[in-house]
């Protein structure tokens, strides 16, 4: 695999993974807070803005050394896991399962949403297969 196709790969990847990490992060700290915990909110950590959520190892080394090692066709990542105190939530047992289930509630949301996009800009736009690549 050339250099090249790695960097087109590592593009594609790099801004739809940075979005689901920063919206899923930001989910189980607007979860918290809105069940009463205002730790991440305090923090910061309750943004959109990626830097906020980035784990140097977790969002950057590790990705990019499975995109490479796999020659573009692997990748997953980690970001910094927001503070929650369970201590502070209104009903600690069934609001940790709430703040958990946040985050990956999140990604199917996006996930959803740019299935659907997937499936109408095509009906939107003839000339839209021209410019796709899978």
């Amino acid at each position: 695999m050339n250099i090249g196709n790695i960097l087109f790969q590592v593009s594609v990847w790099t801004l739809p993974v940075l979005f689901a990490v920063t919206l899923h992060e930001a989910a189980h700290g607007w979860a918290a807070w809105r069940l009463g915990d205002d730790t991440a909110r305090r923090l910061g950590r309750v943004t959109f803005n990626p830097f906020r959520h980035i784990d140097p190892f977790g969002t950057i080394v590790l990705p990019a050394m499975l995109l490479l090692a796999s020659g573009g066709s692997v990748m997953f990542g980690a970001a910094k896991p927001v503070p929650v105190n369970f201590r502070r939530l209104g009903r600690p047992r069934r609001d940790m399962v709430l703040v958990a289930a946040a985050g990956p509630v999140a990604n199917l949301a996006i996930a959803t949403i740019a299935a659907a996009l997937f499936h109408l800009l095509p009906a939107l736009s003839p000339d839209f297969g021209q410019w796709v690549v899978l």
